[in-house]
């Protein structure tokens, strides 16, 4: 019988983190710069491990080496997803990601597309989302000569707000803002600006202005989310994003719900409320903050509770 595979995931301390790890989910967190839980990651930076049942104490990383049947027999050399908490206090580096053909030929891993949904934020929080620069050569030159208010594109967010930001987004998370991202697995970040601000050893953090040049996608383009709502029996489910990296639903449950399985696992995490999980007969308790994946062969299941969920499934729908 296969079963969920519940995962402990792993703490990320940054210059620019906070307590809310510990203040909205009650994870135990290294310091008071906590900025990430990588809660479903198969990164060598960073791989969780199952908490219980049959594969207690492995990584998802061997899992997938060794087991890849959980896994619907995926090809490729690395679990292709990762799943984020983040915790801005502050506001992140702004930056921008290769795509897969730089990534793997420059730093020897995928690129990464990802996504964001905003699990709190202060009031008038913004995010910078996209530049104003209509050309390469206008690109550089407002990066030269440090003209960022220009540059840069600013968003004023709000909790339940979605953003799909793309490989080639020039973004950074602002002060005040914590969110669920859904990425591809991949570490690679090249920094456009850090506020010329220092680390606890007094240095700056390096920027990576080449390689942004290069992969940043100019004019920006505003990505076209085609959003669908259904309602079942006990569930609201909405679909956020697909697309050939992921497709991330939204799912609010009241009450008991079957799922049926749309890919060939799921991951999925609990961002508030509680209730029950039934495979199989067998029933686990699931809390705010609770982070697991469905493997493959487990072609149905059932909620029972009050909670909210953001799911994510390896590329489209099937």
């Amino acid at each position: 019988m296969t079963q969920p595979l519940f995962l402990k995931g792993v703490m990320q301390e940054k210059i620019w983190g906070g307590t809310n790890l510990r203040d909205f989910f009650g994870y135990d967190i290294p310091s008071e710069h906590t900025g990430e839980l990588w809660a479903i990651s198969a990164h060598k930076n960073g791989p969780a491990v199952v908490k219980s049942g049959k594969y207690a104490g492995k990584t998802l990383t061997e899992l997938w080496d060794q087991h890849r049947e959980l896994f619907g027999n995926q090809k490729g050399d690395v679990f292709p997803l990762l799943t984020k908490i983040l915790d801005a206090k502050t506001e992140l580096s702004v930056q921008v990601h290769p795509d897969d053909a730089y990534g793997l030929k420059h730093e020897g891993e995928l690129g990464k597309t990802e996504c964001w949904y905003v699990i709190d934020a202060d009031k008038d929080a913004q995010i910078v989302f996209g530049h104003q620069a209509k050309t390469r050569e206008e690109f550089i030159t407002m990066i030269e000569q440090e003209k960022w208010e220009d540059l840069l594109r600013y968003v004023t967010v709000k909790p339940g707000d979605f953003f799909y930001v793309p490989s080639g987004t020039i973004h950074a998370i602002g002060g005040g803002i914590t969110i669920l991202e859904t990425q591809q697995s991949s570490d690679t970040t090249y920094r456009v600006y850090d506020y010329d601000r220092k680390d606890a050893e007094g240095n700056t953090r390096p920027l990576h202005i080449k390689q942004s040049i290069d992969v940043t996608t100019i004019p920006h383009v505003d990505p076209d989310l085609s959003q669908t709502t259904a309602e079942q029996q006990g569930a609201l489910i909405t679909t956020l994003v697909e697309n050939e990296f992921f497709t991330v639903q939204d799912w609010k449950i009241s009450g008991e719900s079957t799922f049926k399985s749309s890919g060939l696992y799921t991951l999925v995490s609990v961002l508030d409320g509680m209730g029950t999980l039934t495979v199989d007969s067998e029933t686990y308790t699931l809390k705010k903050g609770t982070h697991f994946i469905l493997p493959n062969g487990i072609d149905n299941w059932t909620f029972n509770g009050d909670f909210h969920i953001i799911s994510s499934i390896p590329g489209k729908a099937i």
